[in-house]
């Protein structure tokens, strides 16, 4: 019996002793974050799935895991399709098949602390109609049979000072009381690792790749917060700087504090609040009100001054890929590279800033088919060697303390076919149509979508995954509320209305399954627009993020005069941002890459 399928049946044996007849097992923590630590990797555990959003579900004759478009190919490589059926979302959900699986009288088991209370309410009606029931667990039936899971991180909070920040703690603290008397209400809880981090001005490396601390967080109605941390992760430099208005309180004593608040009118998050939250705040007496947490949309729209560090960020960062672009396109017709030796030099290239505290989220290293992953990621396993005729494709960012990159190029290794340069160029289209859109305030990214999938869609082309995300300032990489992508794209909820101060990713791409990827993606930040003899105030978008775009996969007769006008001031641009970067052999090949296309 192989490794996964010995801990599927398990999983069985312990749901036996725990009288459940299913169990569902999210991709996700106790904060609902993307990004877990490895104590909270159960599904990858479970089933050997390494990507970074999926569920599953465990029933006694059958189990199903449950992916989006992203990762297609991946979860079939991944994860064993005898032991395990594999379910598209968001075609069908978890409610939807455990409405059409779960025997009658089936008792199915949810961990609180790891599900939000729409889904126990969604997921609990469809197997009511079964004559089923969701039965929340105290403790989690997969921890019980990972006999090696590795104990939460640590590591040391840190104070990001307000040089970086941009302002004080207290300042957004004193800005959520103010929410807080507007919505009559005596304290919010905040749940989200980012916006417990952004609020008191801290991170940590509690995460693999986004530099928060394992932590929640309780903001009242004067502006004082209770912090519940593990107390030794806690020095001196931080507890100074948080100062008396902010207590800070052993992160095992949050469940019990929720009972506090009887009485009291307490702000949660139903998105990002688990169900255990409101459960605990409604058995302890508290009146709880649903509302978004008032830090996501203050986050996302960045000040000044964190805007101007992630512009340094993007120099050094960009200057670091364009380095490693040159070194690829130099050694690998060599032979002898592949995928895993590229992350590690590209990571050299990065390390070498000095300043890198960490990659963004682990590099997509992709060659040839693989590239057709959205999500790829290498492992010893898969490990390929970049050969002639391929498209070898590279999405990579770094945390630095100033800001947080996402990028992503691809290169041909050797000559590329026609079909190729075609696809990349409807490709580079589609990325300019939404860099130059402009638009009036409360368009949402829903609307400005079919700008980048136009020039594919013409060929009878698209792409499965959203057109851009939110992006941290030294936070995580995939920020909300902000997105890009069809309405019903993986995420839920109604799109964004965009605002001055936001910054996305803007990354369409092509991928054809079993040969090649194609993926363009800059960082873009929204900002106002004075159009002359207009008499609307607009929107529109600067781009961030500098690097050349291969000039060998495009075909120049398919681009308009305007789309060549901005290829070559882009290319102006990231020759005069990078230039002073580059020096002998990397400075001619930069202004090689950057010469305009006529």
């Amino acid at each position: 019996m192989s490794t996964h399928a010995a801990r599927l049946a398990a999983l069985r044996e312990q749901l036996k002793r725990d009288r459940l007849d299913g169990f569902v097992v999210p991709l996700t923590d106790e904060h609902m974050s993307e990004y877990v630590g490895a104590y909270a990797q159960r599904l990858a555990w479970l089933t050997g799935f390494q990507g970074s959003a999926g569920s599953a579900v465990v029933l006694p004759e059958e189990a199903a895991i449950f992916t989006d478009g992203r990762y297609t190919l991946q979860v079939r490589e991944q994860v064993d399709g005898a032991q395990w059926d594999y379910v598209s979302v968001p075609a069908t959900s978890i409610s939807m098949w455990l409405g059409a699986h779960a025997a009658a009288g089936a008792r199915i088991g949810y961990d609180p602390w790891l599900h939000t209370r729409g889904w126990v309410e969604e997921a609990g009606k469809a197997l009511a109609g079964r004559g089923a029931a969701l039965v929340p667990v105290d403790t989690n039936p997969v921890d019980a049979v990972w006999p090696d899971r590795p104990q939460p991180s640590d590591a040391k909070l840190a104070v990001q000072d307000e040089a970086s920040a941009g302002q004080s703690s207290a300042e957004k603290r004193a800005a959520i009381a103010d929410w807080l008397a507007e919505h009559k209400a005596d304290a919010v809880v905040l749940s989200a690792l980012d916006s417990i981090a952004w609020t008191l001005n801290v991170r940590g490396q509690d995460v693999a790749h986004t530099p928060v601390a394992l932590a929640y967080a309780i903001i009242d109605a004067d502006g004082t917060a209770d912090l519940f941390v593990a107390p030794e992760k806690v020095a001196d430099d931080v507890l100074k700087h948080l100062g008396n208005a902010v207590r800070v309180r052993d992160r095992a004593a949050f469940p019990a504090a929720l009972a506090a608040y009887a009485g009291k009118r307490v702000a949660a998050d139903p998105e990002r609040a688990v169900s255990a939250i409101f459960g605990g705040l409604e058995a302890g007496g508290a009146t709880v009100l649903s509302f978004r947490d008032p830090v996501v949309l203050a986050k996302a729209m960045k000040n000044p001054v964190e805007i101007a560090g992630h512009r340094a960020a993007s120099v050094r960062d960009g200057a670091a890929l364009a380095r490693f672009l040159k070194w690829v396109e130099e050694e690998a017709p060599k032979g002898g590279q592949t995928e895993l030796s590229c992350v590690a030099r590209l990571q050299a290239y990065r390390e070498a800033t000095g300043v890198l505290r960490d990659t963004s989220f682990d590099t997509i290293s992709a060659t040839g088919a693989h590239g057709a992953s959205p999500h790829y990621h290498s492992t010893p396993e898969s490990n390929a060697p970049l050969e002639p005729g391929q498209l070898y494709l590279v999405d990579s960012g770094g945390q630095y303390a100033d800001g947080t990159t996402d990028v992503t190029r691809v290169i041909p290794i050797g000559a590329p076919s026609e079909e190729m340069r075609d696809r990349f160029t409807r490709v580079l289209k589609g990325h300019i149509g939404l860099a130059t859109a402009v638009f009036p305030p409360c368009t949402n990214g829903g609307q400005l979508d079919s700008f980048a999938r136009r020039p594919l869609w013409e060929a009878g082309l698209d792409f499965a995954h959203g057109t851009g995300h939110g992006v941290g300032a030294y936070l995580s990489v995939h920020e909300g509320p902000q997105r890009i992508a069809k309405p019903n794209y993986p995420g839920g909820g109604p799109s964004e209305p965009l605002r001055a101060g936001m910054i996305l990713s803007n990354e369409p791409g092509y991928y054809k399954a079993g040969e090649y990827g194609i993926r363009i993606e800059n960082l873009i930040l929204v900002e106002e627009r004075a159009i002359p003899g207009g008499d609307e105030p607009m929107l529109g978008f600067e781009t961030l993020t500098f690097c050349p775009i291969e000039r060998s996969l495009i075909v120049a007769d398919l681009l308009t005069v305007a789309e060549r006008d901005w290829l070559n001031a882009y290319h102006a641009k990231v020759l005069e941002i990078l230039g002073p970067e580059m020096l002998g052999e990397e400075s001619e090949w930069l202004q090689a890459k950057c010469a305009p296309i006529g």
